[in-house]
């Protein structure tokens, strides 16, 4: 009984010592496999809190304000395009409108050197018209031939909230087509400013792969929030390009999307979220100073009407600008910057 009692514990100790063994040799083998040179598609094993904390305090809520005078002309004026000089429309509009359009989304600090800050953003947020053209439209619902109105940028303030101190920041280059812009301004010579920069390496859009996972940080709605997604359809152009899975709200435009290699907190920059999937229709409103206070749900509403457009947002497809078309980007007006006292050699490579 001895013998067999020895025996069983014998048996015992050995599968116990060889479940450890396996157990330390699979700890071992699988995170130094993560060192393979590629972006990771596993979720992150250890904790890097602290690092997107300090990534986070280089992203900025940016707004943008475009102040318009719209002249407006009675129908029976038949006004065309080619008769629109400066002096016709002062002349022959019937009456005047002011009203501002106005956006907000996320700009990442990428330079603050020698009194000149810049940041990194989508163009669509701060690129507003200078000229909004309205016709007329027939009684089968198509444009008309004759114009209803011209409204013309008087002026555009963009700015950043919480940076009270920097004066309005000014579009220094932008690239509607890839929707890129560089917002800049010059520092007050009397204000002492840290302001703190991204300098994360530059990653490429093009090494990312089928579920490659990638953090997104912005201002969804105005709140900093940091989400993660996985990559889908990658190298969707020759640039790079590819779609996330991660949610997408307004005021995300421009916020940086980060990729995962060889275990956090080796970040990279791989691009900027730019847009979501959207459906659009058309609703009723009233006027903009419409005041609901004096609204009564019992008696019908006899005021002016607007028809206007709302976008629901399809949740779950966000596309990218890949940070390859960036430094494109900065590559293409390389001179421009540097005549102006901007440096972007940590982009361009240099």
């Amino acid at each position: 009984m001895k013998y067999i009692r020895f025996f069983i514990l014998g048996v015992g100790i050995s599968i116990f010592m060889l479940f450890i063994s396996c157990s330390k040799r699979i700890y071992q083998v699988t995170y130094p496999a993560l060192n393979d040179g590629k972006y990771d598609t596993e979720f992150p094993y250890r904790n890097c809190s602290e690092e997107l904390k300090q990534i986070g305090e280089t992203l900025k809520l940016i707004n943008s304000i475009a102040y318009y005078k719209s002249y407006v002309f009675d129908e029976a004026s038949e006004v065309r395009r080619h008769l629109l000089t400066p002096e016709f429309i002062k002349n022959n509009a019937a009456h005047l409108i002011y009203f501002n359009n106005s956006t907000s989304g996320t700009a990442t600090i990428i330079l603050h050197k020698h009194k000149k800050v810049a940041l990194l953003t989508c163009a669509h947020i701060v690129n507003f018209p200078d000229t909004l053209v309205k016709y007329f439209t027939m009684e089968d619902g198509r444009l008309g031939f004759y114009i209803q109105s011209v409204a013309i940028k008087e002026k555009q303030t963009n700015y950043v909230t919480d940076l009270w101190k920097i004066p309005e920041l000014d579009i220094l280059k932008m690239d509607e087509a890839n929707d890129i812009a560089i917002m800049g301004a010059e520092l007050p010579a009397t204000e002492d400013f840290i302001l703190p920069v991204f300098d994360y390496p530059i990653g490429s859009a093009k090494n990312l792969e089928w579920g490659s996972f990638v953090y997104l940080m912005g201002f969804p709605r105005g709140y900093k929030l940091i989400t993660r997604g996985i990559v889908s359809d990658p190298n969707r152009t020759k640039s790079g390009m590819f779609i996330v899975d991660a949610l997408f709200n307004r005021g995300c435009s421009g916020g940086l999307v980060l990729a995962v290699k060889d275990g956090v907190p080796n970040f990279e920059f791989v691009g900027i979220a730019k847009s979501a999937a959207a459906e659009y229709e058309y609703l009723i409103r009233p006027a903009d100073n419409f005041d609901q206070s004096k609204y009564d749900v019992h008696f019908p509403y006899t005021g002016e009407i607007f028809v206007d457009y709302k976008a629901n947002i399809q949740y779950g497809v966000t596309h990218v600008v890949p940070v390859e078309e960036i430094q494109a980007f900065f590559k293409k007006n390389e001179d421009y910057f540097i005549k102006n006292g901007y440096d972007f050699s940590s982009f361009t490579g240099k």
